[in-house]
């Protein structure tokens, strides 16, 4: 299982989800996409049609869509999962691959979570912070 935490320091989330929603997409796989805040869902469902000009990402907020907006992924039919409102839910590791999304108002719970994923076999951790242009890089 694989987790990759997202330090989101100069690119707002709406700018560096649907690029990861893309990928899954093109691997053939489907992706939830879990916050607790309504309000934040119902942005990101509007980015998700909007985001490119020429093009949108299939998705919707309930039935079986390639991306499940949602506050609960219990039972939902996907690969993937990214975690958009800074919280980390151990639900997360029921699927194959985590985007754990966080800032610098959530650090704190992003890194009691990497600590806490260390301990537990099967794991593999990736860390993400975003460069000087806000380009996602990996730090080793």
């Amino acid at each position: 299982m694989r987790v990759d935490f997202y330090y989101l320091t100069r690119v707002p989330l709406e700018k560096a989800l649907p690029s990861i929603a893309e990928r899954v997409l093109a691997n053939g796989e489907r992706l939830v996409i879990l916050a607790e805040d309504e309000t934040l869902l119902t942005r990101i469902d509007a980015l998700l049609w909007s985001y490119k000009p020429d093009s949108f990402l299939p998705h919707g907020r309930e039935g079986d869509q390639p991306i499940l907006l949602t506050v609960d992924a219990c039972g939902a039919a996907a690969q993937n999962i990214a975690l958009i409102d800074g919280l980390w839910r151990d639900s997360a590791l029921d699927f194959a691959r985590a985007f754990y999304f966080f800032d610098s108002q959530t650090i704190d719970i992003a890194r009691g979570a990497w600590r806490g994923l260390a301990e537990r076999r099967g794991i593999e951790r990736h860390y993400w912070k975003q460069d000087d242009s806000g380009k996602l890089v990996q730090v080793p």
